[in-house]
């Protein structure tokens, strides 16, 4: 039995059929977020039973239960699969039921496992993210900072608190220079919109609208600061995010690709001299 696993692991043909198998039930798991039937859900319980003997195979092949989870797909596989047969009836609660459901979509992420190619990409990423440790610490000091900065120079006004020739000027700004979108925050209001408005400029989405909104702010008297200092402020800190900060973000993705291929590299050479 340990032998037929380990022939069918090792075997192309098998490994085709479960790609298959993945691809039909991550088709299928799109198909259902429009309509069900009964045909549907045979096929999806059918893909279920595959992925459930193909766990077993692969367990059998192993040489025992540790040896079969020092693998994180193996594990990952076997994670998904257990979700997917706890019965959505037993919950009674709704939300629960939606989280259950969000799980068993992952099965989708199996098609991850098919490829060498993506595997490497993985394990990029994966090792990007344990070195990207100082870059996010950098990042983060960067945004505090800016984010102070913003909330004392270019806050509006709290029209709770205001007196109505103030209120009366908000009003009319309102009116003028609406956030985008109208049901927005004061971009600057508190130190977390300002965390997400730094975020946004990051992204390039309409960042000039708010230094416009608060050029327009600062000539109706609502903000005591300049033209000139709204501008540098926002385009010092598109330079330093957008460019600064992404491009040290790119280099060590870049950097551990390139660490990996070597080592992919070695390998195949040692493999080559031990032949």
């Amino acid at each position: 039995m340990k032998l037929l696993a380990k022939n069918l692991v090792g075997d192309k043909r098998f490994e085709n059929f479960i790609i298959f198998v993945i691809i039909l039930n991550s088709v299928l798991i799109g198909v259902e977020t429009y309509f069900t039937n009964s045909l549907i859900a045979a096929i999806q319980l059918s893909a279920l039973c595959i992925f459930t003997i193909e766990v077993i195979i692969r367990m059998l092949a192993s040489k025992g239960v540790k040896d079969y989870l020092s693998v994180g797909w193996n594990i990952f596989d076997l994670v998904i699969v257990l979700i997917s047969f706890i019965p959505e009836s037993i919950f009674e609660n709704t939300s629960t039921v939606s989280a259950i459901r969000v799980l068993r979509v992952f099965r989708v992420l199996r098609l991850l496992r098919t490829s060498d190619e993506i595997k490497l990409i993985i394990s990029v990423l994966i090792r990007s993210v344990r070195s990207l440790f100082y870059n996010a610490l950098f990042f983060a000091i960067f945004l505090y900072l800016f984010a102070i900065i913003g909330v004392t120079l270019f806050r509006m006004p709290d029209s709770q608190q205001a007196n109505p020739e103030t209120l009366k000027k908000l009003q009319e700004y309102h009116s003028i220079a609406p956030h985008a979108p109208s049901n927005s925050a004061d971009p600057y209001g508190t130190l977390g919109e300002a965390f997400f408005t730094l975020f946004r400029i990051m992204t390039g989405d309409d960042w000039t609208d708010i230094r416009y909104n608060l050029i327009t702010a600062k000539n109706m008297g609502l903000i005591q600061v300049s033209t000139i200092t709204i501008t540098t402020f926002h385009v010092i800190w598109f330079i330093i995010a957008a460019f600064l900060l992404l491009n040290l973000v790119v280099g060590a993705i870049l950097n551990n690709y390139q660490i990996i291929m070597d080592e992919v590299k070695q390998k195949k050479l040692g493999h080559s001299s031990a032949a």
